[in-house]
């Protein structure tokens, strides 16, 4: 079966980013950190579903693909590409541990998490997709609902002891009519993601090329995405590693609350925070 090899640039650990999925309920994840990674998604571009292992690696990562059994080169690069954003090993971030030494509240959630990366959605498709689905009811209602759309609808990728149902590809989503726990305009909006994956809108390197700016406010011309939702889809989606959700209002109170501020810093006061480092440093991410 074909491998290839993700090299982290600076501090990772599998079993980091592997505990995060083992709490992140979009994910649906069932496995434990002592097992291999195990990813099922449609490839970005052909959106052809593949089965992927991952592996820890003295270097990062080894990865195989178990499914198709003979991917062509093409398949192979795009698969590659795609893991390495989900695990954030295409980013250098070798200068990340002088954050750390410059301030001791990041310091202690690097000590606390170390070799934590961000892991992101399999693709951006699929982060809007569920930032469709999870839209005015609880996340693991949500949670739930994407599961199913993904038994049903996807392809079931077998890994040999068991299997896994990828999120259906977008030519599946672009002919949704109704699903059980959509409501309202929910099935209209998910055809339009999916005809907008189908039409590279949704490509994370598109996204990542455009000025961040531009990038939100194309995605926010996608109907049911708002600001909220724009930036879930091109942080976690397409794995932007240099900007801050400024429309989470969790992450104002928990830095307002880390730093002691007397209260949750403005979108623009975030901003401010992070890019201190950025210019201390040079760049965090190169």
């Amino acid at each position: 079966m074909p491998n290839f090899t993700l090299t982290a640039r600076g501090p990772f650990s599998l079993a980091a980013s592997t505990r995060f999925l083992e709490g992140f309920t979009p994910a649906a994840f069932t496995g434990t950190a002592a097992q291999p990674l195990d990813l099922a998604f449609p490839v970005e571009g052909s959106w052809s579903t593949v089965g992927v292992r991952v592996r820890p690696d003295e270097r990062g990562v080894t990865c195989e693909v178990v499914s198709p059994p003979a991917p062509g080169p093409d398949l192979l690069a795009a698969v590659r590409v795609q893991v390495g954003r989900i695990l954030s090993l295409d980013v250098d971030g070798s200068q990340f541990p002088a954050v750390g030494e410059r301030d001791e509240m990041v310091g202690g959630l690097q000590r606390r998490y170390p070799g934590l990366r961000p892991v992101g959605f399999w693709s951006p498709y699929e982060a809007a997709a569920w930032a469709v689905i999870g839209q005015r009811i609880q996340i693991r209602q949500a949670a739930a609902i994407k599961a199913r759309l993904a038994s049903q609808l996807g392809e079931l990728v077998s890994f040999g002891d068991h299997a896994l149902p990828a999120f259906p590809a977008p030519q599946r989503l672009a002919a949704l009519k109704t699903f059980p726990g959509l409501s309202g305009r929910k099935p209209e909006w998910l055809r339009s993601v999916a005809q907008a994956a189908l039409d590279g809108r949704l490509d994370a390197a598109y996204l990542r090329a455009q000025p961040r700016d531009q990038a939100l406010a194309e995605l926010r011309q996608l109907p049911g995405i708002g600001d909220f939702s724009a930036e879930l889809i091109l942080l976690r989606g397409a794995g932007d590693s240099d900007a801050i959700p400024r429309a989470e209002p969790r992450l104002a109170r928990a830095v307002g609350l880390a730093y002691g501020l007397p209260e949750p810093p403005s979108g623009e006061q975030l901003t401010s925070i992070s890019g201190f480092f950025i210019r201390q440093l040079g760049c965090l991410f190169s």
